[in-house]
């Protein structure tokens, strides 16, 4: 029996999923502040709420780790019901060479920057300001952000030149920015290098600006050049930009696109696995066989579905099949795609069996990519770490669901450095997760994206209960924007 103490929360007789990978057991666990005290039995202890969770499951607070949520993280609790209602308590944000800090602008941002809103959002200078906002804001889940090449590149080059390779001039003022962020708390590098315009970048581009990251601990984190032909030759490009620069990789949203490349997923781990060998290298990955971005003419594929999931000029648009919007207006699909722009889609691109072998494998993390700002969004949003649950582990016992736990929580706080986040123990900070491991699920769908996961009933972040099932987000905002530890600022 425990020693008599009182906790501000205590939750009994729960499923302890710890987020190690560990044999799930039976147990309380105790929390004041902002901290997790006690793990146990913990009957001699009182609390100000008590929690009866009847064999129910506590977690970890999920750490989504591939998002877009800069913007999010500025809107409010509303903003981020679709993560709360998942059990995320932690956001790594700025991905894909997309980050809202540094850059202003008087005008909307070139594609893929408008993902994250026009041009009313992009108005900071500095890294430190964009963290100066979300503190004085407040927000209801924890972030992490990295910084975006392609912010920097905009901001150095300007529009009319970003069809081109830096110059080492370009190269030089795009690495003393990112300096500049590191050392107000960005926690790293992020390219999309698949997009124009990055794509008209150099690796020794990007080499000469991550050359910033070795000092500042920083991580480099990517949107590979190419995830379908050429998916070889751009892991190798990773790689060696990791190695120049002396720094940890992740590589983005692991996949095998196009039919042609469909079973290549064992061909890629492979890669993965001897690249682990010699340098830390990690994947992330979302639980659907498609994917979501900005809607791209020139990349259409006839045997490639696409649903629209925004479109500026025609919004009436959203949620409809490429196909039908072309029949309706009498033109080609990529006719109707450019009468549609700026716009967003959905393209089912990939297979099934490459998403459950990248999901099962060892090095990688679960990552929504989900996009918030999305008027008609790709289900994984609201659904991806539920789906995880109970679809893969539960249903088809693709993985089990302690190692389902730690791929959404253990492993990405261990890969991103999140001190005392992702396990419950004591000393802990207390983000947790209470959900029913026998119906839990992805309520999302393609036809109806937005939809709360049922199961997870209760989410409490730093301590404060930021969700529960049937009321959605209780309004509190005790998240934070965690700093790189060697941040000087």
């Amino acid at each position: 029996m425990a020693t008599l103490f009182r906790c501000d929360l205590i939750v009994r007789d729960a499923l302890i999923f710890d987020g190690t990978g560990a044999p799930r057991r039976t147990g309380d666990v105790g929390v004041s502040g902002d901290r997790i005290i006690a793990v146990g039995d913990l009957g001699a202890t009182s609390a100000d709420v008590e929690i009866d969770a009847a064999g129910r499951a506590i977690a970890p607070g999920f750490i989504d780790a591939h998002t877009h949520d800069d913007r999010a993280l500025l809107c409010g609790p509303d903003c981020l019901h679709c993560k709360l209602s998942q059990g995320v308590t932690t956001v790594v944000a700025g991905n894909c060479g997309v980050s809202l800090s540094p850059l202003t602008r008087d005008r909307r941002p070139p594609a893929p920057l408008d993902l994250l809103g026009d041009k009313t959002w992009w108005r900071y200078d500095s890294f430190a300001d964009y963290a100066e906002d979300v503190a004085r804001q407040g927000t209801p889940v924890n972030a992490i952000a990295f910084v975006g090449h392609t912010t920097l590149r905009t901001r150095e080059m300007g529009d009319g030149e970003l069809g081109r390779a830096a110059t080492d001039a370009e190269a030089g003022r795009m690495k003393e920015r990112l300096k500049e962020a590191l050392a107000q708390g960005a926690w790293g590098l992020s390219t999309g290098l698949w997009y124009p315009p990055a794509i008209a970048s150099t690796t020794e581009e990007v080499i000469a600006v991550a050359e910033a990251l070795a000092e500042a601990g920083g991580m480099y984190v990517t949107h590979m050049r190419d995830e379908a032909d050429g998916i070889l030759d751009a892991i190798e490009e990773t790689l060696t930009i990791g190695r120049a620069a002396k720094v940890p990789v992740v590589m983005s949203h692991y996949k095998c696109t196009m039919p042609q490349n469909w079973g290549r997923s064992v061909e890629t781990l492979a890669k993965l696995d001897e690249a682990a060998a010699r340098q830390p290298v990690w994947v992330d990955v979302y639980p659907y066989h498609a994917s979501s971005t900005v809607l791209m003419p020139a990349r259409l594929r006839d045997e490639v579905r696409v649903t629209v999931t925004w479109s500026v000029p025609h919004p009436e648009m959203q949620g409809r099949d490429l196909d039908a919007i072309a029949a309706e207006w009498g033109c080609t699909r990529r006719e109707a795609a450019e009468r549609l722009l700026p716009a967003g889609a959905i393209y089912y691109q990939m297979n099934e069996e490459d998403v459950r072998r990248i999901i099962a494998h060892p090095r990688a993390m679960i990552g929504s990519d989900g996009l918030p700002h999305d008027a008609f969004p790709h289900p994984r949003l609201w659904g991806t770490f539920p789906r995880v649950l109970g679809h893969y582990a539960r249903e088809l016992g693709l993985i089990s669901m302690e190692e389902a736990v730690r791929k959404m929580t253990g492993l990405t706080a261990q890969v991103f450095g999140l001190k005392d986040r992702g396990v419950i123990r004591p000393g802990a900070y207390a983000d947790l997760v209470l959900f029913d491991p026998a119906t839990v699920s992805d309520g999302a769908t393609f036809d109806d994206p937005k939809r709360p996961a049922p199961g997870i009933e209760q989410v409490w972040v730093n301590g404060e209960c930021v969700y529960r099932w049937g009321e959605g987000p209780t309004g509190a905002r005790p998240g934070r924007l965690l700093k790189n530890p060697r941040a000087s600022a």
